[in-house]
């Protein structure tokens, strides 16, 4: 038996371009499958806009397809894994490389290595592709894909306190004593934390102090009435400083400034475990791609003549997808506090190299 991790320089190479063509080609059909039905509903909302036509949706393609990519190409090197083992073992290839002496690890070393470039190139386009194209969307979106400036500063669906009321901002545009607010709703509770009346308004400034709301329209829940209103003035201890905390999206930022914006919760007193559950899922979520063949390697053993080749690679591919399932649910207990940061984000890749080791091992070696 070799004792190298790697087969030879020839058989690594073969497996290793094999595996890297059905990665690039389930990534396209992914893609545009995707893309489609992505566009069945987005092309009205676009085209609804005066104005805007072909080129608005080409623009949402170009802004959209990388956010696409980020999500997606861990499920693309899964379905890859699964093809090229399915095939290697169907030709006889795997049973030949066992009879040479190689391992079940040498016989995966290829595939890993494949996997654990492509989760380098994926953080790095990360980095310095996706947070951009996602804060450029996401602020076009807020604008109902009406037209925006390219430093427009637009934040979406903000939340701010007052004591016991709650600002909710569907639109935050500009910085300082010039922010905006739009799509305003204003929650009034009673010293007993009783929702007492609810205020919507098309628009709020800044008032120094407070926030001026316009076009007001107020619902009284004692009476259950609703009537028109005069501006008015509410939000009085609301701070700019709030407004820039609160407008913070991890999927928009870089893995810089997303530490930066920690430092800055941190010494603001606030709450930060969502966003560091985050920071370290910018480096756990590459990685990603890198456990796909490992869970999905019981398909390449067994005879393709036992007839449970298919059994095994449901069984690859259903290992691949509760990975990411567990992965969403850890992120999501961390999100609210249920899980430390840490362990949101890496206990799920940890305990799956667990498990795809633990069957790789005990199935062949």
């Amino acid at each position: 038996m070799q004792l190298d991790f790697f087969p030879s320089r020839t058989l690594t190479v073969y497996i290793a371009r094999m595996f890297a063509v059905r990665i690039v080609a389930m990534m396209i059909v992914l893609i545009f499958v995707l893309m489609a039905l992505d566009l069945l509903g987005r092309t009205g909302e676009i085209l609804a806009v005066e104005g805007n036509g072909q080129a608005e949706i080409l623009e949402y393609i170009a802004l959209r397809i990388p956010e696409l990519i980020q999500r997606f190409l861990p499920y693309s090197v899964l379905l890859a894994t699964l093809i090229t083992l399915v095939s290697l073992n169907q030709n006889s290839e795997v049973i030949s490389m066992k009879a040479a002496g190689l391992s079940a690890h040498q016989i995966l070393a290829p595939l890993l290595l494949t996997a654990a470039v492509i989760s380098a190139l994926l953080f790095t386009f990360n980095e310095t592709v996706v947070w951009r194209t996602t804060g450029v969307l996401k602020a076009w979106q807020a604008n109902d894909y009406a037209p925006i400036e390219a430093e427009s500063g637009i934040r979406s669906n903000i939340y701010l306190t007052d004591g016991p009321n709650i600002l909710m901002a569907r639109r935050v545009t500009g910085e300082g004593p010039q922010t905006v607010m739009e799509d305003v709703t204003w929650y009034r509770r009673n010293p007993q934390g009783i929702l007492a009346e609810q205020i919507r308004a098309r628009r709020a400034t800044y008032a120094d102090p407070g926030w001026l709301l316009e076009d007001v329209e107020r619902f009284d829940v004692a009476s259950a009435e609703g009537a028109e209103g005069s501006d008015t003035i509410i939000g009085r201890e609301v701070t700019f400083e709030q407004i820039e905390l609160e407008s913070v999206d991890p999927e928009a930022q870089s893995f810089g400034e997303l530490s930066e914006s920690i430092d800055a919760y941190q010494s603001a007193g606030r709450r930060t475990s969502e966003l560091e559950a985050k920071w370290w899922h910018k480096i756990s979520g590459p990685l990603s791609a890198f456990l796909m063949p490992l869970l999905g390697s019981v398909a390449a053993f067994g005879l393709a003549r036992s007839g449970q080749l298919f059994v095994r690679a449901i069984l690859g591919m259903a290992l691949g997808f509760a990975y990411f399932v567990v992965d969403n649910a850890a992120l999501a207990m961390g999100n609210f506090g249920g899980y430390p940061p840490f362990l949101a984000a890496w206990a799920p890749f940890l305990l799956f190299l667990l498990v795809g080791e633990t069957v790789l091992v005990r199935t062949e070696e």
